[in-house]
């Protein structure tokens, strides 16, 4: 049987998992009468949730006596270094655009990365069954885009197909029969090329690791490609780290391989393909998995540094244990040091106090996936607000800059304008009409500026505006950003708020709790309306006496409070500490008591 490894790569939103559902479908992986979930790739509860995907998964299917093995790569950003290891397991790519958005930040941020390894593109334009798409836009604006990119003559010479991955049809012309997938599935065994690593069937085994997993009946797992020879089970094989330096010998307990949605054992591992080992304890991400023989290690793809550092410590708040099991420092340090096993694009350093942890991302909703993961794993943790990693080179102090795409109506395309080049210190890069009645901005702004930007831009825009953001490179410090512009309102007293004193308070500013919501000394409860903080007294009920008056029992009506996403949470501009607990988010300003 022949092999064929493809990655399917675009922008969030574009329709990958959904079109990976129909190719499993009509390959035949599913039984006619087998329930499966929608996105079935989505696995996790937070993926189906959000309807994002967060981790790179792999899955396979057999047409015509070719197995394709086929990766399904999150679109977003910030998981940005899942999709960068995963294109070295690769020989192809599948580059899906919408064809009425056309390439946007990620599918460029994915693509210089396949071009660079000298993959070559298929350009399936998804989504031409809707009213608004514009399909020859689209394919232009792709054709733009690799020229941009330095593709090679072979690369910018790139099939492409008209499709709708939700009705499940693929053809090479947009007014074709719209009958099923067939033509893509041909299309990707002639285009992309068998794995060159089938000749090197006689050389001494070699693996390059590049996703880690647990499981809990075999333990430490590693998935990646087979680089040369063969391995079968029972073999010994040892670790090499990235310098070469031996780290652990090991006996093969299970070859896994993908078949369709599930892994299956299988005796033998062959060059090429994608599997999956179990047996070792130490071994990582990035590491040679070789016969005891070799002493040269794979070379791995490097990865993008991070952006952003957060301090994860422990809740010492008031309420602290109440609603969570895990609140030891030693215990969030195991679970942290657990992530940047997996997840190559987090750094942790401790902190010199020992309660604190420095944890270093690309962006504000990796930061948050991963609290939102513990929080549900029963921790209890206090976290700091985003902290933009600065680099010293040549003398000189540089900061990371992002490119972010703004699709905007054109009445509010002003006010976005004004607000990103002005404080935020951006540079527009482009700007013209989208159609619709809409404005397409390109600015390349600090990241600093974008911290706890986004509820501001959908104030802005009326909630009408989609800003997409990927890390562009790295420029010099641009000066001092303003921060937060309002104060806060700070409770002085402990217990439960009260909704009379809450009515009474709305004149102040706006709420972040509720009645019945338990507070304490120090605890944001607020927006100030006014530039400086102030402490006020949630409890504060009604006082009662035996004398009636007109319209002294008036029904307390209040105006509803401000509920922060996980994200809008951990980077608002008026916070300065954030405690996400096992059930509830609240917010404290460090190092502050009443009447300080």
């Amino acid at each position: 049987m022949e092999l064929r490894n493809i990655a399917i790569i675009a922008h969030v939103d574009h329709g990958k998992t959904t079109l990976v559902d129909e190719l499993l479908k009509q390959s035949g992986a599913f039984r006619a009468n087998q329930a499966v979930a929608e996105r079935a790739m989505d696995s996790n509860d937070l993926e189906r949730e959000r309807g994002i995907t967060i981790m790179a998964k792999c899955t396979s299917v057999e047409w015509k006596n070719t197995r394709i093995n086929i990766v399904d790569t999150p679109g977003h950003a910030d998981f940005g270094a899942e999709v960068e290891r995963i294109l070295s397991m690769v020989d192809g790519v599948v580059l899906l655009v919408d064809a009425a958005e056309g390439p946007m930040p990620q599918t460029k941020f994915v693509t210089s990365k396949a071009l660079a390894m000298g993959l070559r593109p298929i350009v399936v334009l998804n989504k031409v069954d809707k009213p608004d798409e514009e399909s020859d836009r689209a394919l232009d604006e792709c054709f733009d885009l690799f020229a941009a990119l330095d593709a090679t003559d072979d690369q910018l010479d790139f099939p492409h197909m008209y499709a709708s991955g939700r009705s499940g049809w693929a053809d090479h012309e947009l007014d074709g029969p719209r009958k099923d997938l067939s033509a893509l599935f041909d299309l990707i065994v002639n285009h992309v090329p068998a794995p060159r690593q089938l000749q090197r069937k006689d050389e001494d085994f070699r693996m390059l690791a590049t996703t880690l997993g647990s499981d809990n009946f075999i333990g430490r797992v590693l998935t990646g490609r087979v680089e040369s020879g063969t391995l079968k089970v029972g073999a010994t094989i040892q670790a090499l780290s990235r310098v070469g330096q031996k780290i652990e010998q090991f006996r093969v307990t299970k070859i896994l391989a993908f078949r369709g949605l599930a892994q299956q054992e299988i005796d033998e591992a062959t060059p090429g393909d994608i599997v999956t080992i179990a047996g070792m304890s130490k071994a990582t991400v990035s590491d040679t998995l070789c016969a005891l023989a070799v002493d040269e290690p794979l070379e791995a793809q490097p990865i993008d540094p991070p952006t952003i550092t957060v301090t994860f410590g422990i809740n010492d708040s008031p309420l602290a244990g109440r609603e969570g099991s895990k609140v030891q420092s030693r215990v969030i340090r195991e679970r942290l040091m657990k992530e940047a096993e997996s997840n190559v694009a987090i750094k942790i350093t401790d902190t010199p106090g020992g309660e604190a942890f420095e944890v270093a991302g690309r962006g504000e909703l990796q930061m948050g996936v991963l609290i939102e993961n513990m929080r549900r794993e029963g921790f209890e943790l206090s976290i700091s607000r985003p902290q933009v990693l600065m680099r010293e080179e040549d003398g000189q102090r540089l900061e990371p800059i992002e490119e972010v795409t703004i699709d905007v109506d054109d009445d509010y395309s002003g006010a976005v304008i004004e607000k990103i080049t002005g404080a935020r210190k951006g540079d527009l890069a482009e700007m013209r009409p989208a159609g619709a009645g809409k404005t397409r901005i390109v600015a390349h702004v600090p990241a600093r500026g974008l911290i706890g930007y986004h509820g501001e831009f959908l104030t802005d825009t009326r909630g009408t505006g989609i800003m997409n953001r990927v890390f562009y490179g790295w420029a010099s410090y641009k000066g001092p950003i303003p921060g937060r512009r309002a104060g806060v309102l700070i409770s002085m007293e402990d217990g439960e708020a009260v909704a009379y004193a809450l009515w009474n308070l709305e004149e102040r500013g706006r709420m972040f709790v509720g009645p019945q919501a338990k507070v304490y000394q120090g605890m944001i409860i607020g927006e100030h309306s006014r530039d400086n903080d102030l402490e006020v007294n949630p409890l504060k009920g009604k006082k009662l006496t035996n004398v009636r008056a007109s319209g002294s029992d008036d029904a307390v009506r209040l105006t509803p409070h401000i509920n922060f996403s996980l994200e809008e949470a951990i980077a608002p501009p008026m916070l300065w500490a954030y405690i996400p607990q096992h059930r509830s988010d609240r917010s404290r300003k460090t190092g502050i008591t009443a009447h300080h």
